[in-house]
């Protein structure tokens, strides 16, 4: 479970990154900074992102034994 946990942080921080450094996806900050309504929706997007592709790659991986 850890492991997982780890996993989902490290790529929906990548995730995160891509979509904040996209200006079609992020133009500019909101004064709230990272509490801002888009923020939040973003780092939502970016966790929800991580944890179906983790699944996705486990469900092919158990699908090619």
């Amino acid at each position: 479970m850890e492991n997982s946990t780890n996993e989902v942080k490290k790529i929906s921080a990548q995730l995160l990154a891509g979509l904040l450094a996209n200006p079609h996806i992020y133009a500019n900050l909101s004064d709230e900074g990272s509490q801002g309504q888009q923020e939040q929706k973003l780092i939502l997007t970016a966790i929800e992102m991580a944890e179906n592709l983790i699944k996705k790659v486990e469900q092919r991986h158990d699908q090619l034994r």
